[in-house]
């Protein structure tokens, strides 16, 4: 769906990104991962067309994005970040003006908005505003509207990095059977290992701006780490009781 070619990146007097060649296969969930500081972010930000690579081309189902049509791409795309980046609106609004922004129909816009404020679970909290919600909440809020956009490609920057542990769960199980039902091509960049089994079928590992690894999660982590991967530490708990 997205290809990256010979990019590069460099900010001030420093190389953040330098990757030959990355893909994004169309309807899988990749996994970015690495150290702080690696670029991952950066990787995210340039792949969804919010920040220029210095050099290299990106290619949108082949085409490759230009000047010219790059707010058009940019439209099909949708990020959630680690903070939710809601306007100062209802969380119902926050929908709505994001559909609306993007040319889609007041009827079809309050559709999506009840259908995936509803899915997420904070239907009932349409009329509250923003600013007064839990992380958890806006949260749930911030992913209800990126998929109401319906995009093409979704990128996920670290969603669940500031959410308690509890809530966390929740939304990654949530999460799990959505993309499932989709098969959303989707860019998940986490620090948490034990997400990724869960959420993706591919993964690539991030060094010092470089791809030194990727491939299917069983062959990036070999079946006996993914074992480890998926045990959630209160399970042995839950089970004795």
């Amino acid at each position: 769906m997205i290809s990256a070619q010979g990019l590069r990146l460099r900010l001030g007097n420093r190389d953040i990104l330098d990757i030959p060649q990355f893909d994004l296969p169309k309807g899988q969930v990749t996994a970015l991962v690495g150290p702080n500081g690696s670029g991952k972010s950066s990787l995210l930000l340039t792949l969804a067309l919010l920040q220029a690579p210095t050099q290299g081309s990106i290619l949108f189902s082949g085409q490759p994005v230009n000047h010219r049509n790059q707010l058009a791409f940019r439209r099909r795309l949708a990020v959630v970040f680690q903070e939710p980046l809601l306007m100062d609106t209802t969380v119902r609004g926050n929908l709505l003006s994001a559909l609306r922004i993007r040319g889609i129909s007041r009827r079809d816009a309050q559709q999506r908005t009840d259908h995936w404020l509803e899915r997420f679970g904070v239907l009932q909290l349409g009329k509250q505003p923003a600013r007064t919600l839990s992380g958890g909440e806006a949260q749930r809020t911030s992913l209800a509207r990126a998929f109401a956009l319906e995009p093409d490609v979704l990128f996920l920057d670290e969603p669940f990095a500031s959410l308690d542990y509890p809530t966390r769960t929740l939304l990654l199980g949530e999460l799990k059977t959505i993309l499932g039902e989709l098969n959303n091509t989707t860019l998940f960049v986490t620090h948490d290992y034990s997400e990724i089994p869960s959420l993706a079928q591919r993964v690539a590992v991030l060094f010092q701006g470089r791809i030194i690894r990727s491939g299917s999660v069983a062959d990036v982590f070999g079946n006996a780490i993914l074992e480890r991967l998926t045990w959630v530490p209160w399970q042995s708990a839950l089970e004795d009781s």
